[in-house]
């Protein structure tokens, strides 16, 4: 019981789940991810899960394996700051973000035999205030380009954060804690723990 299917192209979701121990197959299928207008934050990142989740089942045949997908968004005001288009859009998002707290929300949905669960977990993340040359350096570093909000707290990013309250796992995009209690109310072996 230590395979799982992850309906996502995160390597970081994969390297989470594969600390655990589980046996990773991706199997991530597209979806539009345009934010229905005045979508809150919390109903986008959950229905950004369930989608995925969705979008996978109908892409792969079945397997007696869970299925898990997730999503996570940055927010600030309620305002959904996605992946930056471009170095000046990670630009201007970081310089929201700078001396702020912002939400980041992950949703992760499973599916098994029929079933499905899902949870929006929730973090409040506080940035010192940056300076325009650290962002214009942190940026060169290519990392923020491809992340919700425009910054990694795994990476160099997390030199900018000066307090979390939440799951780390959580804003990485996937809490442990509460994954491993949607696998349980699935009957599933959670986690796996590796032999040492």
């Amino acid at each position: 019981m230590n395979n799982i299917l992850l309906a996502s192209n995160s390597p970081r979701r994969r390297e989470i789940l594969t600390q655990l121990g589980y046996t990773v197959s991706v199997q991530a299928a597209e979806i539009d991810e345009t934010p229905y207008p005045n979508e809150t934050a919390h109903d986008y990142v959950l229905r950004m899960a369930i989608e995925k989740n969705q979008a996978a089942q109908q892409q792969f045949p079945p397997q007696n394996l869970p299925l898990m997908s997730a999503d996570t968004t940055v927010a600030l005001h309620n305002l959904i700051l996605g992946k930056p288009e471009s170095p000046q859009h990670a630009h201007q998002m970081l310089r929201q973000l700078s001396g702020s707290t912002h939400q980041v929300l992950t949703a992760v949905c499973v599916s098994l035999a029929g079933q499905m669960r899902h949870v929006v977990q929730e973090n409040h993340v506080v940035f010192r205030d940056l300076s325009d040359d650290e962002i214009t350096r942190y940026i060169a570093t290519g990392e923020p380009l491809d992340k919700a909000g425009a910054y990694g707290i795994q990476g160099v990013g997390g030199v900018f954060v000066a307090h979390l309250s939440g799951s780390f796992t959580g804003v990485m995009g996937l809490p442990v804690c509460e994954t491993m209690a949607l696998l349980q109310q699935l009957g599933w072996q959670t986690p796996p723990f590796q032999a040492a």
